[in-house]
């Protein structure tokens, strides 16, 4: 089990505390910082969750309300701004090799149980 985690962010601080409340261990992904998104890696988590990007994206990201806010985009496009954006990306996102979830809130984390 994989967490995408960002540790300033409290919605993925509680859900990884969930997690171990629960006795599990993840691997921890600090995708802001050591490992980024690929577009490869992003269409596997889109798979396992699946969404469509545009319905993982934190609209009240300030990049994404000064840039991206009311525009078209397709599929790939949505894909390369997250990749190039992770900031935009919900959090956090928990996955096994079958499904994810995004964690917020916690009991979403149920599911992957």
């Amino acid at each position: 089990m994989k967490i995408y985690h960002f540790p300033r962010c409290s919605k993925s601080r509680a859900g990884l505390k969930y997690l171990q409340d629960k006795g599990h261990e993840p691997e921890i992904i600090q995708y802001l910082k050591d490992h980024p998104f690929t577009e490869e890696s992003l269409r596997n988590v889109l798979m396992k969750l699946n969404e469509e990007p545009q319905n993982i994206i934190r609209t009240q990201e300030k990049v994404y309300k000064d840039h991206f806010k009311g525009k078209q985009f397709t599929r790939d496009e949505w894909i390369k701004i997250l990749v190039e954006n992770p900031r935009l990306i919900q959090r956090p996102i928990v996955e096994t090799r079958q499904k994810a979830v995004i964690g917020n809130p916690p009991e979403n984390i149920d599911a992957l149980l």
